[in-house]
């Protein structure tokens, strides 16, 4: 069981990036909500979006809504993080998890499921 977040790098302020959060021994449609988080230098992880198990409802954190699109494509058994307008402030390490459960959650001790981690730099 396995969570690979991927598709971080290094962007423009007003760039985008597409991040990817496949799994892998498990199927995510159906059972598992999928949450996206960050982490800052020096700072706690943060809540960013999430999306219910059949992908019907998403929600984001004030600070990327608006920017940011949370999807999932059941056939290839991932869910993406759409990001645009990147500002220096999204600079962090942004994480997938997985939740047993129809309705996703803010709260990250809910989670069951963690991917590694990718890295984003939204630098000039």
């Amino acid at each position: 069981v396995q969570l690979q977040a991927s598709g971080g790098g290094l962007v423009q302020p007003g760039g985008s990036l597409r991040l990817s959060c496949a799994a892998s021994g498990f199927t995510l449609e159906y059972y598992y909500a999928i949450g996206w988080f960050r982490q800052a230098p020096g700072k706690e992880r943060e809540w960013v979006s999430c999306i219910s198990s059949s992908g019907a409802s998403t929600y984001y954190a004030d600070s990327v809504k608006g920017r940011f699109t949370i999807s999932r494509d059941n056939a290839k058994n991932t869910v993406y993080l759409q990001m645009n307008s990147l500002k220096p402030e999204d600079t962090a390490v942004y994480y997938c998890a997985a939740d047993y459960s129809a309705e996703c959650s803010r709260t990250d001790f809910i989670y069951d499921y963690w991917g590694q981690g990718t890295l984003v730099t939204v630098s000039s």
